[in-house]
Order: C-alpha cells, then structure tokens, then sequence
C-alpha cells in the first residue's frame, strides 16, 4: 500500500513537471498573444485611467462669497443646535 501511494505520489509529481515545460499549451499561447492595436488601446485605456485618477485627486474649487456664508451659517446653526441638546 505505502509503495502504492509513493508510486502514485511520483506519477502526480512528473505530471506536473512536463505540463510546465510549455509544450503544451503552446498553440493557446499564439492565440492570445495581444496585437500590435490591441496592446496599443490598453496602453492608451490604462493611461485615462490614470489621468482620470489624478483628476479626482485635485484641488477641489473655491466656494463663491455666497457658498461661503451658507456654509458658515449652516456650521453655526449646528454649533448652536449641539450646545441646546447638552
């Protein structure tokens, strides 16, 4: 029995060595490898990406005078209504 599983143990691990050595999947390697376009519009994708990316991380627009004020009286409102509840 133990010689069994010692037998069945090497046949799993050279099994596992001739499907890495590429033969085999070879004709599904030419199939996916990427066109010239194709690498081209994932290199110009991926890099929107990025500016899309920096774009969200810029400095969010000023406040007009009047956004301001609404801000600041909506800030004290909350300031007053905190103090009432204490």
């Amino acid at each position: 029995m133990r010689a069994f599983a010692v037998a069945l143990a090497l046949f799993l691990c050279v099994q596992d060595l001739t499907a890495q050595d590429g033969r085999r999947g070879d004709d599904r390697a030419q199939r996916e490898r990427m066109s010239d376009a194709e690498r081209q519009r994932m290199r110009e994708d991926m890099r929107d990406a990025y500016r899309d990316r920096n774009r969200s991380r810029e400095r969010p627009r000023e406040l007009s005078p009047q956004e301001r004020d609404k801000l600041r009286q909506d800030i004290q409102d909350a300031n007053r209504d905190l103090r009432r509840e204490r």
